[in-house]
């Protein structure tokens, strides 16, 4: 299990089930930092407690698990495992679609949680990173991009050879204390103005 204590919310609308998940969690090791009996309620938790976990059933009123779950990952807030009665492949298609990490049919022991829990963070950690990464590299391609351009534009208005006009967009942007993407965009504003 993790070194330090998952914490978790669950969404059913049966009171008992919530109520066995709960305690099935805690004997795991879980903290279960939030209860919900509707999709909604379960997202307004998710929002505010930001756990590391949801466990969602599927049916459930005011927005089902499977909506509740789509709109987790799209907001990235934690990795879903879904816990159901109803194993029909429209249902299971459904969940795939919305970025679920896990999908356990009831009944189920507690023996079934923690290997599902566990796998689904490492697999969420692993996602949030190359998530990362991906943002950061599509950031250095943009100021790649706007360094380029504004070193066209000093060469043609100033003569300049490419490293001279580089050189200049670098002592820029230490001079002002701004990135080389702002120097960038900067000149490229004032040419097209």
């Amino acid at each position: 299990m993790s070194e330090n204590t998952l914490r978790i919310v669950i969404a059913d609308d049966e009171p008992i089930i919530r109520l066995d998940l709960k305690q099935m969690l805690q004997e795991c090791g879980y903290d279960v930092v939030g209860e919900a009996g509707d999709g909604v309620k379960a997202l307004e938790l998710a929002r505010a407690l930001s756990p590391d976990v949801i466990i969602l059933d599927i049916k459930m009123p005011e927005m089902d698990g499977i909506d509740a779950a789509k709109i987790l990952f799209d907001e990235k807030i934690a990795p879903v495992l879904l816990l159901t009665a109803y194993s029909q492949l429209d249902l299971v298609n459904r969940a795939k679609d919305a970025g679920v990490y896990s999908y356990l049919v009831k009944p189920f022991k507690q023996t079934d949680l923690m290997p599902q829990i566990e796998v689904a963070v490492a697999r969420w950690d692993a996602f949030m990173k190359i998530e990362e990464q991906a943002n950061e590299l599509e950031d250095k391609l943009e100021t790649r991009k706007s360094v380029d351009r504004a070193k066209g534009i000093l060469m043609d208005q100033y003569g300049l050879k490419e490293q001279e006009a580089f050189r200049r967009i670098q002592v820029q942007s230490m001079n002002t204390r701004k990135s080389m993407r702002e120097i960038a965009e900067a000149i490229i504003i004032a040419h097209n103005v």
